[in-house]
C-alpha cells in the first residue's frame, strides 16, 4: 500500500511543472522547456505560470515563447487575489519590486483583423463576408477559452489573461520594477451567446515601467457573422485590451500596437510615448486616466470606434481622475457609421465631459464621412488635417 501511495505521488509530481536549478541559469527561458504544448488543444497555462516564476525566481529575464500555427492555449481560470492581494489574471506576474521580465514572441505581429462585418454581397466587391472560424495562426498567439464572472463595477479591476498583483508602491500601487512585451498576440474569449467579451488581455496597471512593441490585443474570433446576424454588442463588462501603468509611473512605451473589440482598448497615464497604434471595434479606444507629466501619441489608425480617446471617469479600475496632458500627432480614421458592428460607430472622436484634457489633436478621414465630434475638451485643440492656419 505505501509503495502504491509513493508511485501515486511521484506520477502526481511529474506531471506538476517545478522550478529546477537549471532554469535559474544565465539566459532566456523557453516555454516549451516548461511543458507548453502549443497545440491549440492542450492547456499551457501551468507551462507558462511556470516560467514566470522561474523568471521571478532569479530576480528577472526574457521568457521566448516560439511561433505555434495552432497557438498557446490558456484556459486556467483567473486568479482573483495573489497572497490577499487583487490581481484577477490567468497568468500572473509575482509582486517582486526589482524584477524585470520581458516576454517576446518569435516574430513581430501582422496586425488587423476585419474591423467590420461585411454581408455576403461583399463578395462582388472582392471581399469574403465575415464568419466566425476564420481566424488563423500568423502570430505567435497565446489565446483564452475561460470565460471571467461578469464583472459591472467600474471601479474593479478587470480580468485578463496576463496580470501584474496590486502592490504597495506610489499610487500606482506598484509590485514590478517593469514588464515588458514583444512580439505577441494575445485573444480573450468572445461569448458568441452575448457577442461581447467579458474578460480582457493584459493588465501591467501595477509595473512601474511597461514598454509593448509588435504586439495585438484583440478576441479569439471575428467581431460577428452576417449569415448567423451576429454582431459585437454593447459590453456591460469593463474590459480591457490593455492597461498600462498606474499613476506616478515612469517609461511607458508602445510601438506598433494594436488593439480590437473591448469596452476600453488601451488605458494609459503619464510618460507615455506611443508610436502607430491601430485601435477598431472598441467603445471606447483610448482612455487616459492621469497624465500630469506630458504624454505623447505620434500616430493612431482608429477604425470603427464608438469613441476614439477619451478621459476615464473617477477610480475606473481604481485610477485617480487627473488633469491628462496630451498631444496627439495624428489621428487616421474610418467613422463606421452605417456599417455593422453599431456598437463601434462613431459617436465622438474626443469625449472629455469633464475638460481634463490638454494638449492637441489632429484628424484625418481616410474613408467615410469626414467627421469628429468633440464632448467637453473646452482645453484641448481639435483640428483636421489640412485645415490649420485657416
Amino acid at each position: 500500500m505505501q509503495i502504491r501511495i509513493a508511485l501515486f505521488a511521484m506520477a502526481i509530481a511529474s506531471l506538476t511543472p517545478r522550478i529546477e536549478a537549471a532554469d535559474l541559469r544565465p539566459g532566456p527561458l523557453n516555454v516549451l522547456d516548461f511543458g507548453a504544448v502549443g497545440d491549440g488543444m492542450a492547456d499551457d497555462t501551468a507551462a507558462f505560470q511556470a516560467a514566470i516564476d522561474a523568471v521571478a525566481a532569479r530576480g528577472g529575464g526574457k521568457i521566448v515563447v516560439p511561433f505555434s500555427p495552432k497557438g498557446y492555449r490558456i484556459a486556467g481560470p483567473g486568479r482573483e487575489f495573489v497572497n490577499g492581494r487583487p490581481c484577477r489574471g490567468q497568468l500572473v506576474i509575482p509582486p517582486i519590486r526589482g524584477l524585470n521580465i520581458a516576454f517576446e514572441g518569435e516574430m513581430p505581429c501582422k496586425l488587423l483583423y476585419s474591423y467590420q462585418v461585411r454581408p455576403p454581397e461583399s463578395v462582388e466587391n472582392g471581399f469574403t463576408p465575415t464568419r466566425f472560424g476564420k481566424m488563423g495562426m500568423s502570430n505567435t498567439c497565446l489565446f483564452s477559452d475561460w470565460t471571467p464572472p461578469e464583472e459591472h463595477d467600474p471601479t474593479a479591476r478587470p480580468w485578463t489573461i496576463l496580470a501584474t498583483v496590486e502592490g504597495d508602491s506610489c499610487r500606482g500601487k506598484f509590485s514590478v520594477g517593469q514588464v515588458s512585451i514583444a512580439n505577441l498576440e494575445f485573444r480573450a474569449h468572445l461569448d458568441k451567446d452575448t457577442m461581447y467579451p467579458k474578460g480582457g488581455c493584459v493588465n501591467l496597471q501595477n509595473s512601474a515601467r511597461a514598454i509593448v512593441r509588435d504586439s495585438q490585443f484583440c478576441l479569439d474570433d471575428n467581431i460577428g457573422d452576417t449569415i448567423l446576424g451576429k454582431s459585437l454588442q454593447p459590453n456591460p463588462c469593463h474590459t480591457v485590451g490593455l492597461m498600462m501603468s498606474g499613476d506616478q509611473n515612469d517609461n511607458q512605451v508602445l510601438n506598433n500596437v494594436a488593439v480590437q473589440g473591448f469596452r476600453y482598448g488601451l488605458v494609459l497615464g503619464e510618460h507615455v510615448v506611443a508610436d502607430y497604434l491601430y485601435v477598431h471595434n472598441c467603445e471606447e479606444g483610448i482612455v487616459f486616466h492621469d497624465a500630469s507629466h506630458l504624454s505623447v501619441v505620434n500616430h493612431v489608425v482608429a477604425q470603427h470606434n464608438r469613441v476614439i480617446l477619451a478621459t476615464a471617469p473617477h477610480h475606473l479600475f481604481g485610477h485617480m481622475a487627473g488633469t491628462c496632458n496630451v498631444m496627439v500627432g495624428s489621428v487616421d480614421m474610418e467613422p463606421g457609421l452605417g456599417l455593422p458592428p453599431e456598437v463601434s460607430q462613431l459617436v465622438a472622436g474626443v469625449s472629455d465631459p469633464d475638460n481634463r484634457l490638454r494638449g492637441s489633436l489632429v484628424w484625418h478621414p481616410g474613408w467615410g464621412d469626414g467627421i469628429f465630434p468633440v464632448i467637453g475638451a473646452k482645453n484641448f485643440r481639435v483640428e483636421r488635417f489640412g485645415d490649420g492656419g485657416k
